[in-house]
């Protein structure tokens, strides 16, 4: 198994694996100057040398080249606080050609050679006369690198609906799947503005309890089905897995909230597939259609049919002349 240390460029930001050689000492937080496939970039230490398997580090791992010294770090000072000055150029250039996108960030690579520009759009855009005009006015090589909205949230930050600053600009270096199943299984309100974040999209908060909510669940019944309560025999409306109650809908019609330890009934696990009440019609219905199949005479069309492919199956008779 390789050795590998992981490497971050950008505060909270995507965790990159690189051969340490022989530089086994590294710690947390020292800066070091990797190779890339863009060239030389100055690093993080995230995490320190360890044992990985070769699946996980892909067979394409760039060695450390050395710890970044007092020079490096204020070349990369000074690149930085160009930036500023870089994404106004950009945004102006962007407006001038009437492009349809918004330039959301210009960073400086480390010998200032070359210049990534992150943007947003709708569809594609024919940004070429744009990188030529850059090119010239920034003396440098332009990369267009268009992201999504979340990307975007993440990099102008912003609060959340907590009051927090946003999970994507703190601490969140990567964002997982948020599917609108998660909202479901969690009981929350299905109102776009209720459960999405600033970006727009899903919030990513969905995913942190998801798996508390799905192995809650598989320990109640599941909604729909009939259960025995200290009230008498309901059926089970809405589940609350934290909690660990059922709302049960009693044969009054009166609807409360039961402890799962007080109510007797089914267990569940797995996928639900349909209410009790639905799959009872749909049982009588087959075995309705079976008996009715059974007790109709067949039709005169369908006798003659049988008789027609009776007489081709009989092999001919042999005739003398």
């Amino acid at each position: 198994m390789p050795t590998v240390i992981g490497v971050s460029f950008r505060p909270v930001t995507k965790i990159y694996h690189f051969d340490p050689g022989s530089m086994l000492d590294l710690e947390s937080g020292e800066y070091v100057v990797v190779e890339t496939s863009q060239g030389h970039e100055i690093g993080q230490v995230a995490w320190t040398a360890r044992a990985m398997g070769q699946d996980r580090v892909g067979a394409d791992l760039k060695p450390v080249l050395r710890r970044a010294t007092p020079v490096d770090l204020v070349e990369r000072d000074v690149n930085r606080r160009r930036e500023p000055e870089a994404l106004e150029i950009c945004r102006e250039r962007a407006e001038a050609h009437k492009l349809p996108m918004k330039v959301v960030s210009a960073e400086y690579s480390f010998d200032g050679s070359r210049l990534v520009v992150s943007f947003t759009s709708e569809g594609r855009v024919d940004f070429r006369d744009l990188v030529r005009d850059l090119s010239k006015s920034l003396n440098a090589r332009i990369e267009m690198k268009q992201i999504g909205v979340r990307d975007q949230a993440k990099v102008l930050d912003g609060v959340g609906k907590c009051g927090k600053q946003l999970c994507c600009s703190s601490w969140l270096r990567e964002f997982n799947p948020v599917t609108i199943k998660m909202a479901k299984t969690q009981n929350l309100p299905l109102n776009p503005p209720e459960i999405s974040g600033v970006c727009g999209r899903l919030l990513c908060c969905l995913s942190y309890e998801q798996e508390v909510y799905e192995d809650g669940r598989k320990k109640l019944p599941k909604v729909g089905a009939v259960v025995k309560t200290p009230e008498g025999e309901g059926r089970v409306r809405r589940v609350n897995p934290l909690r660990e109650t059922l709302t049960v809908k009693l044969a009054d019609g009166s609807t409360q909230e039961f402890a799962a330890a007080d109510v007797e009934g089914p267990a569940t696990g797995g996928k639900r597939t349909g209410c009790s009440c639905a799959m009872k019609r749909a049982a009588a219905s087959s075995d309705e259609g079976a008996a009715g199949d059974a007790e109709q005479p067949p039709a005169e069309g369908d006798a003659r049919s049988r008789r027609s492919r009776s007489r081709r199956r009989q092999p001919p008779s042999d005739q003398t002349q």
